[in-house]
């Protein structure tokens, strides 16, 4: 549905810090399913634990965040790069780490909205390993004229 190159007319984000791959699956207004390939090539790795890369739980939190942006951009119509928008992650609730996230493996991101009103959302986000949680919270993004 979404490359690489795509989803950064949804992201104000650049490399390194753009965590979502491609965008496999979209449901304006509802849901949004992404892919992040995790490799031991990202800097996070460096220290994050030497002789135990394991992605931090942030960069998962993150990795979510960017994908509820890209929905909520979908879903009012806005290119944020283009229209001056940016959506800010301005509330996690319930978040829940169930299996480290090392490299090799595919996250697959999946985020549903709960609750639109205006410029501001809520989701409910998990990411996979295979069939293995990995992740689970509640995010909300809101978006702001930049």
């Amino acid at each position: 549905m979404l490359d690489s190159i795509q989803i950064q007319e949804y992201l104000p984000h650049r490399y390194p810090f753009v965590l979502v791959d491609r965008v496999v699956e979209i449901d304006s207004g509802n849901k949004i399913v992404g892919v992040k390939n995790v490799t031991v090539n990202e800097p996070h790795f460096q220290g994050h634990f030497p002789g135990n890369p394991i992605m931090p739980g942030v960069l998962i939190i993150e990795a979510l965040a960017q994908l509820s942006g890209i929905l909520a951009s979908i879903s009012r119509g806005i290119k944020p790069v283009e229209d001056g928008y940016i959506y800010y992650l301005v509330g996690i609730d319930k978040a829940r780490f169930k299996r480290p996230v090392v490299p090799g493996d595919v996250l697959r991101l999946l985020c549903e909205v709960t609750h639109s009103r205006r410029d501001t959302s809520k989701f409910l986000c998990n990411a996979f390993v295979g069939d293995v949680l990995a992740c689970t919270t509640e995010l909300l993004v809101a978006a702001r004229k930049i």
